[in-house]
């Protein structure tokens, strides 16, 4: 009798098994991102001072358990005044400057996870919940000014992974855009003094998101194996 019941139970787990097998791998997300950000240079008191809201767009390429390249687009507000700051600016002592300019930014990062990100069913080792460094190149659009800036930006950030269940990924993430111009706010070089160098006293920006997206594009197991 006790040999019945444990060749019954073989029988029901072995089509489980051969199922979870075969539980494909997906190599694309996609999906939404809401949070904050904050304008980084000369008329802003500090990192988080001044932040407001803005949405964009994730995509991400998954090319192997530890790295992802990441397409992101959002848009916000970016805000600012001389009246802010503790620097003494001559040319604005008598009338204060302040800005409210709509920025736009695409950029290209590759995200490295501090260890194997997914599901057991996806990767051998493979945890639901990884931090993870991340580092690219974007474009800034910034309108609202007398005139419109575009430049470039190098992006670094740093954040958290979370698959909340086998298609949907949950990631908080802070970083920092360093643009290549002094002009987003709309004023270059308030002292008159003109900046030599790349990044010398330039125009930045920071970023805090909360993203969900939806895992697609099955990998054909019996193609290639990761394991």
């Amino acid at each position: 009798m006790k040999r019945n019941w444990l060749a019954t139970a073989l029988l029901f787990a072995l089509p489980l098994g051969t199922m979870a097998q075969e539980d494909p791998l997906y190599l694309m997300e996609a999906g939404g991102a809401l949070g904050l950000v904050t304008y980084l240079g000369d008329f802003n008191a500090g990192i988080f001072s001044g932040a407001q809201p803005m949405g964009g767009l994730v995509m991400r390429r998954v090319l192997n358990p530890y790295m992802h390249l990441r397409l992101a687009a959002f848009t916000g507000q970016i805000k600012g005044s001389s009246k802010d700051v503790a620097t003494y600016y001559p040319a604005f002592a008598a009338s204060p400057y302040s800005f409210n300019h709509r920025l736009t930014n695409v950029d290209v990062a590759y995200e490295y996870n501090f260890w194997p990100y997914g599901t057991g069913r996806d990767y051998r080792g493979a945890q639901p919940l990884t931090p993870y460094v991340a580092g690219g190149l974007g474009l800034t659009h910034v309108s609202g000014g007398e005139k419109n800036v575009v430049a470039a930006n190098i992006f670094l950030g740093l954040g958290v992974k979370y698959k909340v269940a086998q298609r949907l990924n949950l990631a908080l993430q802070w970083g920092v855009h360093f643009a290549t111009t002094d002009k987003i706010d709309g004023v270059a070089d308030p002292y008159a003094v003109k900046s030599v160098g790349l990044f010398k006293n330039k125009d930045g920006y920071s970023t805090l998101e909360l993203s969900l997206t939806y895992s697609f594009m099955a990998k054909c197991r019996t193609c290639n194996k990761d394991d």
